[in-house]
């Protein structure tokens, strides 16, 4: 069993505790965060966690096997660093880094350290993700020409302007951080690395400080196009196609949603999908049910145990971050910029 200490707990933090419940591979045995009330000493005591008073206190416990960080992206480097010194493993929240240095300055030392490093991206684990991963490689969709995703929610329209997400060293580019880069990574999984960037994003509908509507395009090393567009002050949405020479594949659902239950927010990121042919009728149907906070959890236990790699390797990691920090730079240069 994996003990592990979660670092911050705002709705995701105790959404990743929850996840856990159960669990036979791992466990969360105690929490630190910035601000202790009666609501964080409350969901302590329900899930029989130790308070921590501070982060290098949880480093300094020798019972504790792994850090899992749900805290601002401005602390990552620093927390996985000094982790990786105290010989923790650590399984760190989306975005790792919003630059390519920052995320091999990480990634180092946690290699130097010989421990495991885990990310977020749970969406790529979701079965569905996996089925349409294995159809590119198998060739039915034929030659890949363009790929897209559109994420929405509302949550913009609710956020103070004190929230850190409506910072932007925290969060830049409105829905880029909270959403865009699992789309980001998704399409990393499906069809390799991303060459060149181009991004607009801007203040829509809001205003407390963050963007609302931000749209990117992308050309990716294997030839094909690219599509994202993230926005924050709508209905909630997810749909994520692929389109080839021989039929597209598209699959729906919906994103975080402010207030959603725990479970909601786990289970139900996915659901209809389809797959058109050029020639025949096209399939339908409806995802399987699953939780992939819980699955992305039980992959890095996994890892830490030596059973299997981490399904997201380090070099993915820090071709995510670098394809992160040139969408930002493109937003503020209005040009194309290429991917280091």
């Amino acid at each position: 069993m994996i003990n592990a200490a979660v670092v911050g707990l705002g709705t995701w933090g105790k959404t990743m505790v929850e996840s856990l419940a159960g669990s036979d591979l791992m466990r969360f045995t105690t929490l630190q965060t910035r601000t202790v009330n009666a609501d964080v000493e409350a969901f302590a005591k329900q899930h029989s966690l130790t308070i921590a008073k501070s982060y290098q206190d949880v480093l300094a416990d020798p019972k504790i096997d792994a850090v899992v960080l749900a805290t601002p992206v401005s602390g990552h480097v620093q927390q996985i660093e000094t982790a990786a010194a105290a010989g923790k493993h650590v399984y760190c929240e989306k975005p790792f880094t919003f630059s390519r240095k920052e995320a091999e300055q990480a990634l180092a030392a946690l290699a130097r350290a010989k421990r495991v490093t885990g990310i977020g991206y749970n969406r790529r684990f979701h079965p569905e993700m996996i089925k349409l991963h294995d159809r590119i490689k198998a060739g039915e969709l034929g030659t890949i020409q363009h790929i897209e995703a559109s994420m929405t929610y509302p949550n913009a329209l609710f956020l103070p302007p004190t929230a850190w997400r409506s910072n932007k060293n925290e969060a830049p580019l409105g829905g880029l951080a909270p959403m865009g880069v699992h789309a980001v990574d998704a399409m990393i999984y499906l069809c390799g690395e991303i060459d060149t960037v181009y991004c607009q994003s801007f203040a829509r509908t809001v205003q407390n400080g963050t963007d609302d509507t931000t749209s990117m395009l992308f050309r990716l090393k294997g030839g094909m196009s690219g599509y994202l567009g993230t926005m924050t002050a709508t209905g909630a949405g997810f749909s994520f196609q692929v389109f080839g020479s021989k039929g597209w594949h598209r699959i729906e659902g919906v994103t975080h949603v402010a207030g959603a239950p725990s479970e909601e927010r786990r289970t139900r990121q996915f659901g209809a999908c389809k797959f058109q042919p050029v020639k025949g009728n096209a399939e339908t149907w409806e995802a399987e049910r699953l939780d992939i906070v819980r699955a992305t959890f039980d992959a890095f236990a996994r890892a830490i145990e030596g059973k299997a790699p981490f399904p997201i390797p380090p070099e993915q990691i820090l071709h995510g971050a670098a394809v992160t920090e040139a969408v930002i730079r493109s937003a503020t240069s209005g040009k194309v910029e290429k991917v280091s």
